[in-house]
């Protein structure tokens, strides 16, 4: 598609969703990778108030109106309850700008999905951990994201991504691809293969105990990094969690395991010198106490005890779907030269070696804060 008819399907966008105030510019936005996110900027009186504009790929999205319907129905449960706390619900949680004719989302003359939020204004994202206050403060923000929908039927979500964060169905993926071997690359990795397998009992566990209600299903965010939360710039404390599209029920281990996955690793996710991987228990403690501050009393004991486990399996699951698309010839993953994905495979898999090897610190660290 031209430039130019791109451009028209933004304005077409921009006509069918409700805006106020006199319309003056757009421009791209973030750098996101999915989505095709712009600033929409309006005149309204003397202020100039901008909005969120976003094309969902829904390519990667398959059900982008069940996606939709999760995010307002969380949203709209979470300005209840920020209400009911005598908070800001134009700052404390996204609000989505439904279009001139009262929907969710907007589907353009080419088919393409778009939506609009409100903007806040006088807050920050930050990619990486600049200062450890900040990885604090994404934790007390993911935990009390988790505090305020606390009484949410999970199961009334729609599950946008099956399996999404089901380790066994993973396994059962990866061992497919190995058999397949279909690009001749399963002798190149027989110690990260074996390293897998020899952890198959571990990706059991946590299913098994949500299979036998020792686990609550929640609601759960399921890509908590660091600049999926809003740093508000003059105070500095979290204050909004962002990027609801794979708000799906999970466990609310596996989103307290991501951000330690992500956040506390001594080294980049795709780190080649593996000396440089280690679990930063600086990190890990800061987060725990952050998290649990924010869940604020609304996970059961089960819950706390098995955060450690939670790391644990979101970084091997994480290795494995690394592994699984180097074996599969990266197809899901992108990369950005020869074996990146076997780089971060690797990466993931020495982080799991040495959270084992600090097991014990890992658990009293949590127990200290229960």
């Amino acid at each position: 598609m031209t430039r130019e008819g791109y451009c028209a399907r933004i304005e077409e966008a921009i006509q069918a969703i409700d805006f106020k105030g006199d319309y003056l510019n757009h421009k791209i936005y973030g750098s996101g990778h999915i989505n095709d996110t712009f600033i929409v900027e309006f005149q309204q009186g003397d202020s100039k108030v901008k909005y969120i504009l976003q094309r969902l790929n829904h390519e990667i999205f398959k059900n982008p109106e069940q996606l939709m319907e999760n995010i307002w129905g969380v949203t709209s449960f979470l300005k209840e309850v920020i209400r009911k706390n005598n908070g800001d619900v134009n700052r404390e949680t996204v609000n989505i700008v439904s279009t001139k004719d009262g929907k969710k989302f907007y589907i353009d003359s080419f088919g393409a999905y778009w939506r609009a939020y409100q903007y806040i204004d006088d807050a920050i994202c930050f990619d990486k951990v600049e200062k450890p206050d900040d990885f604090y403060q994404s934790a007390v923000a993911f935990g009390r994201f988790q505090n305020l929908l606390a009484n949410y039927d999970a199961d009334s979500l729609y599950e946008t991504i099956p399996d999404f964060h089901n380790t066994p169905a993973r396994f059962k993926s990866f061992q497919e691809a190995i058999a397949k071997d279909t690009y001749d690359r399963v002798k190149n990795v027989q110690d990260e293969i074996n390293f897998l397998i020899a952890r198959e009992q571990d990706m059991k566990v946590c299913m098994d105990m949500l299979s036998k209600g020792e686990l609550p299903l929640r609601v759960t965010h399921n890509d908590t990094k660091l600049n999926n939360i809003l740093i508000d710039k003059t105070t500095g404390k979290g204050i909004c969690v962002l990027d609801l599209d794979t708000v799906m029920p999970g466990l609310s281990i596996n989103d307290f395991g991501d951000s330690i996955r992500f956040g506390a690793n001594t080294a980049a996710e795709d780190e080649t010198d593996l000396s440089k991987v280690s679990i930063d228990l600086e990190l890990f403690e800061l987060y725990t106490k952050g998290y649990l501050e924010g869940c604020n009393g609304s996970l059961i004991q089960k819950e706390m005890e098995m955060l450690p486990m939670g790391a644990k399996l979101m970084t091997l699951e994480c290795g494995m779907r690394f592994l699984t698309d180097y074996l599969q010839g990266d197809t899901y993953f992108r990369i950005h030269r020869e074996n990146h994905n076997l780089d971060r495979c690797r990466t993931q898999l020495k982080l799991v070696e040495d959270m084992e090897r600090n097991w014990d610190q890992m658990n009293q660290i949590v127990k200290k804060y229960m």
